[in-house]
């Protein structure tokens, strides 16, 4: 087709556009009041390389006014943007009469590998007035079947290493004699990679091919290299240990998963005229080492810039000092499209000033505990070297601490090439820090610019908290920092010692907090496809997923759990049905490993099993705190009911009737075991404990006649100690169960206590993450050695009770994903406003409430296609006032805020605190 007939084509189709619209709005098939935006699939835009074979399509409506609704609608799908601009689409949903505007199956013909599927929607309202077809949007195939693989593994011949060993460099040329079409590279690794064309790094993303159960599965990845091919190219990759063969968990183990590195990679190339050739990964390529001389996650990089190769993945370079590649002998059969969220650079800090400490290092302070390393711009002689250290704080003397990295190195060392201004950032490591120590060897070389890149899974901000308390809001920071920083593919427990694994304890606490801060539907449900994986034949959870500890002490109550309560929390926040269907199977298997392993009592006290129990709550040697352990056989049997109680819910959700009856027939019979076992006849349990109350509590383990002495029970020995003294398992439900008890006083006398132990002790001391311990650092400024994170997420499950009840924002589990929202606000704790917003998959839901002048004044915002239920915290009687933010005035009562259509409401009415 030449120039002059692709632009008639353009025209007519124009013109055609044109036309279609003219006649639908002007015969009324058309309205304004309703339109379609932010269309995703499989909860991302435009994704390319997916292995869904049945997608799922999303999209938000918006309009004027309240009570905008969907009503149909009608999804139309083609191989090319003009099949759906001439009306000849390969599938279309037709006119459905619906309201649902998320995880809508496509349902047309068997998708091929590398198919692009282009796709818009169209919506009707409440008035059966149509929208007009939103801007398209598409999805593209992976590869779906093995033989798809035509490449083949390639590695460098080498010794099996018991130490690091250099990164390996790979590198091809070849030619193209027409011009390209489209391009696509398809790669992955055995360890990490970083891919190049023609001299440049191909895509942005870090750490691929992931973190996954390798044994089990690897993902692979496709990048869009249509742009970056001339005549004459050349194709290179650097592959480095990473979590595969790298040091991993802290006995100084290495080489867990495979002790050969390897690279897999396939270019397709598509002309212009239709014809297509692949270049890929074979006995062909050459491989050499570089200047990375060490990259190891825990111990950092050792980088020798005169050891560079200029222009190495340029057509052109010389490559005879390189070697033969091997071909290594390893399956492709569990090659898996990446369908997470990639890690990325997603911040630069720079630091806030640069200090002497009393040794004499040169430090320099971000002013933010972050994850990722120090680009330094630098300028010295050829063998100068520059060595850059990483520690989280420092010590009450004001010295660089590094003794709770327990065995990671955390260190950087780069030697200069000399001459101009070099740029140095690692490749394959990464550090949890805020300070950054400098040492400098050889001719005094000078550091002319140094920052912290911020790096983690690039999860979309969805909730905001704040309130008029300062200290509070800062807590909401660390609390998101913390997340920010140990959501790095996997939810590690913490990002800076020989460590940052997938601790599922740390994961299943945090999951719904996790769920309002970020949007981390796809992250959960990759790191559960390993979860299930990685799971024992009997059902048994390991404690760290991926699996690196061989399931040593693994089902573990609370830890095991989150095959249980992570899929249920995607569900609720999401609405996301089909990752209970997957993960039904793992779900169900760990409730019945529980039910063997309690016995015919029921009561999952198994000798010599090993729990984690409350894993660290707070003690002390005070005779007062005797026998405030929480006993592990009370906590077992509590998570024993609550799983099998979930399962039971779940089954019903999934139709699947017979197994649902007999869960929630097994979770009462729990229950009863429960209350025989650990309740005594006046409400009192053995374990007289904060954790064990707020288990039995917001379990369901208490009896009805008995739920006001518990209450009581659990209220008394809060206001005994005036602090909190759980851990990972009790302090999660610690504020929530004191709210749903009526006690939000004394919930709020916990969150605004400053003193050690309390959320906000950390925060007067500077903190700007979550600390692992409540002590971490004791109020003498002394730092406990050993297993002591300054940035773990755990106790910031807190930030749960901040959106859902403070500013009263809640999730209403009959109908998941904010399509209903309830929104309860409890003021409280010397608090004159609080407000959370969350961008759910419907739209922006907002709680934000005030009080001023002895009025409360509430404004909610319920997106389009959503209802709302509001509560009021005191009741307002016929005085209430609710206007739109126009000013209108809107006739509605105390009964009527029951079920609110969208639209954004302000309420007011005298509040007498």
């Amino acid at each position: 087709m030449n120039v002059i007939t692709e632009f008639i084509r353009d025209r007519l189709l124009s013109v055609l556009v044109f036309l279609l619209t003219f006649f639908q709005i002007n015969t009324g098939l058309a309205s304004s009041g309703i339109q379609v935006y932010d269309l995703k699939t499989e909860y991302r835009e435009n994704p390319i390389g997916i292995d869904v074979t049945t997608p799922r399509l999303s999209w938000k409506v918006k309009g004027k006014g309240c009570d905008v609704m969907q009503s149909a609608y009608e999804i139309r799908a083609a191989h090319s943007i003009k099949g759906l601009q001439t009306g000849q689409p390969i599938w279309t949903s037709k006119k459905t009469e619906s309201d649902e505007s998320v995880h809508i199956e496509y349902q047309g013909p068997k998708l091929q590998s590398e198919q692009r599927i282009y796709w818009q929607v169209r919506v009707w309202d409440a008035n059966k007035q149509v929208s007009q077809w939103s801007e398209p949007a598409f999805w593209e195939m992976g590869l779906l079947e093995v033989d798809d693989w035509v490449a083949q593994w390639i590695s460098k011949d080498e010794a099996i290493p018991d130490s690091p060993t250099p990164s390996h460099f790979y590198r091809t040329e070849f030619k193209t004699t027409k011009p390209v079409a489209k391009a696509r590279v398809f790669v992955t690794s055995l360890g990490i990679y970083e891919l190049q064309i023609n001299g440049e790094k191909v895509g942005d993303q870090l750490f691929t091919p992931g973190f996954t159960s390798y044994k089990n599965r690897i993902q692979y990845q496709v990048y869009d290299v249509t742009g970056k091919l001339k005549k004459d190219n050349a194709m290179g990759a650097i592959v480095g240990d990473g979590w595969y063969r790298g040091y991993l968990g802290w006995s100084g183990n290495r080489n867990y998963y495979g002790d050969r590195l390897g690279l897999l990679a396939q270019l397709h190339i598509t002309y212009e005229d239709g014809s297509k050739e692949i270049i890929s990964t074979d006995k062909d390529w050459r491989t050499s080492y570089g200047p990375i001389i060490e990259s190891d996650i825990y111990n950092g990089e050792k980088y020798d810039a005169r050891k560079e190769f200029e222009n190495w993945s340029s057509y052109g370079f010389e490559d005879g000092q390189w070697l033969d590649v091997q071909l290594l002998d390893h399956s492709k059969d569990i090659l898996v499209a990446s369908n997470s969220i990639p890690v990325k650079i997603v911040k630069e800090i720079t630091p806030i000033k640069k200090l002497t400490t009393p040794k004499g290092e040169v430090v320099y302070d971000l002013g933010q505990n972050i994850v990722g390393w120090a680009r330094i711009k630098v300028s010295g002689k050829k063998g100068d070297k520059v060595t850059l250290q990483f520690a989280e704080v420092l010590d009450k003397e004001g010295n660089f601490f590094t003794k709770n990295l327990r065995a990671a190195e955390a260190t950087d060392i780069y030697t200069l090439k000399g001459g101009l201004e070099e740029v140095f950032e690692p490749h394959f490591t990464f550090h949890g820090f805020r300070f950054i120590k400098v040492q400098v060897e050889g001719s005094n070389p000078e550091i002319k610019e140094i920052s912290g890149q911020v790096i983690h899974s690039q999860m979309q901000p969805t909730g905001q908290f704040s309130c008029s308390d300062p200290l509070i809001n800062q807590l909401q920071s660390n609390i998101q920092w913390g997340q920010k920083d140990n959501f790095l593919d996997i939810p590690t427990d913490c990002p800076q010692r020989d460590e940052r694994v997938g601790w599922t304890g740390d994961a299943q606490v945090f999951s719904m907090t996790a769920a309002f801060n970020f949007d981390v539907a796809a992250f959960y449900t990759k790191w559960l496809k390993d979860l299930a994986l990685d799971q024992q034949p009997n059902g048994e959870v390991p404690n760290i997923i991926p699996d690196m500890w061989d399931n040593k002490l693994g089902g573990t109550t609370a830890w095991g759990d989150a095959a249980v309560i992570v899929p249920w929390t995607v569900y609720r926040a999401y609405g996301d049905k089909r990752v209970l269907e997957q993960q039904y199977e793992s779900m169900k298997a760990w409730v019945d490993y529980m039910r063997l392993k309690s016995g015919d009592d029921l009561l999952w006290n198994e000798k010599g099993k090993h729990h984690w129990g409350d894993w660290l709550a707070f003690h002390s040697d005070s005779p007062a705190y005797a026998g405030s352990v929480t006993e592990n056989d009370l906590i077992a049997t509590a998570y024993f009911k609550y799983s099998t109680e979930l399962l039971g819910k779940t089954a019903r959700i999934l139709g699947k009737e017979k197994d649902a009856q007999t869960y929630s027939r097994l979770s009462e019979d729990i229950k009863e075991a429960f209350i025989n076992e650990f309740v005594t006849a006046n409400g009192r349990l053995v374990s007289h404990t904060q954790t064990a109350y707020a288990l039995a509590i917001s379990f369901d383990l208490v009896p009805e006649h008995l739920k006001e002495n518990a209450a009581q029970y659990f209220a008394d020995n809060v206001k005994r100690f005036k602090h909190l003294t759980t851990g990972f398992v009790g302090t999660p439900l610690l504020c929530s169960t004191l709210s749903s008890i009526g006690r939000d006083d004394l919930a709020f006398m916990l969150l605004n206590r400053k003193e050690y132990p309390s959320w906000l002790y950390p925060v007067t001391q500077g903190a700007t993450t979550i600390w692992e311990r409540w002590d971490t650092q004791k109020p003498d400024g002394t730092i406990i050695d050993g297993m002591n994170s300054f940035n773990h997420y755990a106790y910031g499950a807190i930030g749960e009770w901040l959106y859902s009840h403070v500013a009263g924002l809640k999730i209403d589990v009959e109908k998941p994903g904010y399509k209903h929202s309830i929104f309860s606000p409890h003021p409280g704790g010397g608090l004159t406003s609080a407000m959370a917003s969350i961008e759910s998959i419907y739209g922006t839901v907002v709680s934000d409430w005030k009080i001023e002048e002895g009025k409360m004044i509430y404004r909610v915002v319920i997106p389009a296609n959503t209802t709302g239920t509001v509560k009021l915290p005191k009741s307002a009687g016929e005085k209430i006032q609710v206007t739109r933010p126009s000013g209108k005035s809107l006739k509605l009562d105390e009964d009527d805020l029951n079920k609110l259509g969208s639209g954004e409401y302000l309420i007011s009415y005298k509040y007498d605190d």
